[in-house]
């Protein structure tokens, strides 16, 4: 009797040791997922079965209303822990200071470089705190985490609009012009825009049109739709990506190709987009107000 007894306090001790260790070996580890087309950080979540805020702290996300197509996460398991603090047993030996993080609104005219120059910190810093796909890239209003600046960010000021007569120039001579009634002249070379009744010039800008690798199509179109203000996406994730919300005044004329407001710089004369026609927000709202379905548009060289 006593060994069947001494047998079975041997078999619970040996239970005990080798039952949490198998548990830790057969949990699940944690799994990569790529994100797709329309996905939303709660949406991710949602399917795999765990928080926004431990899928924000798994891949050190900013921001949880931003993920963009094929950018991979990591979908944390129960076991991964995330500490914010240092481990008690070492509370008491000195630390070293936490590197300061501040906040900056972009404004006209800023570039990554720059704002990071002005901050102290590099441009891969700051595009790795914002998941930003493209270090050429920032737009007017867009805020950002300046991880470790070495001095606080400067105070925002309120946007001023260019004068009116900065953007408006002589009109060019009309080119084609389609009907005596209202129509629309693009000049790429001279990256204007013209509305014209007839022949006569009603009112020109200075406009920013395609790149040269994304250039703004050439040939006679028609306001095909308007949107007061619509999200644009395009390009190449890693590249030259780019996903911007409420872009106003917005008027397709061909295809993917609109004339529309810009928020994101303030470039105007040269070449700036991937393709549409950028106009200075309170110009592209006289055009979109001035501007029916229809209006022909002329695009040239």
């Amino acid at each position: 009797m006593k060994r069947f007894f001494f047998l079975v306090i041997l078999l619970a001790f040996a239970l005990s040791i080798t039952l949490p260790f198998a548990a830790s070996i057969s949990a699940a580890g944690p799994e990569w997922v790529v994100v797709n087309p329309g996905d939303t950080l709660f949406a991710i979540a949602s399917r795999h079965g765990v928080s926004v805020e431990s899928l924000m702290r798994a891949n050190n996300l900013p921001n949880p209303n931003f993920v963009y197509s094929g950018q991979r996460l990591l979908i944390p398991d129960s076991l991964m822990v995330f500490s914010a603090q240092p481990a008690q047993a070492n509370a008491s030996a000195p630390q070293p200071a936490a590197a300061q993080s501040v906040y900056y609104t972009v404004r006209p005219g800023d570039t990554l470089a720059g704002i990071a120059q002005r901050h102290g910190v590099t441009v891969a810093a700051i595009a790795q705190a914002n998941n930003l796909t493209n270090w050429n890239f920032v737009w007017y209003g867009q805020r950002l985490v300046i991880p470790g600046a070495s001095m606080a960010a400067p105070a925002p000021v309120q946007p001023v609009a260019p004068a009116p007569e900065k953007n408006v120039v002589n009109a060019p001579a009309a080119v084609n012009a389609p009907t005596a009634g209202k129509w629309i002249d693009i000049n790429v070379s001279n990256q204007t825009i013209t509305a014209y009744e007839g022949s006569v010039p009603v009112k020109t800008v200075v406009v920013s049109t395609g790149l040269p690798r994304t250039p703004t199509v050439l040939g006679t179109y028609k306001i095909l739709t308007k949107y007061p203000a619509v999200r644009m996406t395009g390009g190449t994730p890693g590249i030259d990506y780019y996903d911007l919300p409420n872009v106003p005044f917005t008027m397709f004329f061909f295809r993917g190709y609109a004339i529309h407001g810009t928020y994101w710089h303030n470039n105007f004369g040269r070449p700036m987009s991937h393709g549409c026609v950028n106009l200075p927000t309170n110009e592209a709202k006289w055009f979109y107000e001035w501007a029916p379905i229809g209006t022909p548009v002329v695009s040239h060289s």
